[in-house]
C-alpha cells in the first residue's frame, strides 16, 4: 500500500505543479528534492538522537549539492537526484539506524521517488521535442520568408 500512496501522490503532485504552472520555474524539482531529503533529519530529530541527525545531514548535504548543481546546470541531474534518492530510501534503514523513521517510510518515499524522477524526466524530454519542433518552425519560417 506504501508503494501506491507514493506513487499515486508523487503522480498527483507532478500533474498538478504542470497544470498550475509551479513546474514552468527550474527550481521546483529541485526544491521538491531537497524537501525529500530533508524528512531524514526530522525523523532524527523525532526518534531523539543527535548523531544519527549528524549523520542524515552529511547525506542531506550530498542530495542539496546534487540539487543546486542539477539546477544551476541542468535538471537531467535533479532526475538522477530523485532516483538516487529512492535507491537510498531501499538501503537507508541497512546503512543509518535511525529510530524516528516510520516503518512504512522507505517503501512510500522509494516510489514518491522513483515516480517523481519519471516524470520530471518525461517532462524533460517532451520540452526537448518541443523545443525541437518549434527551432524547426522557425528555420523553416525564416525560409520561407527569404523566399
Amino acid at each position: 500500500m506504501e508503494f501506491l500512496i507514493g506513487a499515486v501522490l508523487a503522480l498527483s503532485v507532478g500533474l498538478s505543479a504542470t497544470f498550475i504552472g509551479l513546474d514552468r520555474d527550474r527550481a521546483f524539482y529541485p526544491t521538491v528534492m531537497v524537501v525529500i531529503a530533508s524528512h531524514y533529519a526530522l525523523f532524527a530529530v523525532m526518534g531523539g538522537s543527535s548523531q544519527v541527525l549528524v549523520i542524515e545531514s552529511i547525506v542531506i548535504v550530498a542530495f542539496l549539492g546534487a540539487s543546486i548543481a542539477g539546477f544551476k546546470r541542468s535538471l537531467w541531474l535533479v532526475v538522477v537526484a530523485l532516483a538516487a534518492h529512492g535507491v537510498f530510501d531501499l538501503v537507508h534503514g541497512h546503512l543509518i539506524e535511525n529510530p524516528g523513521v516510520p516503518p512504512w517510510w522507505s517503501h512510500f518515499c522509494l516510489a514518491y521517488d522513483v515516480v517523481a524522477a519519471v516524470y520530471l524526466a518525461w517532462l524533460l524530454s517532451r520540452s526537448k521535442v518541443h523545443a525541437a519542433a518549434t527551432s524547426q518552425q522557425h528555420a523553416a519560417d525564416g525560409a520561407s520568408r527569404r523566399r
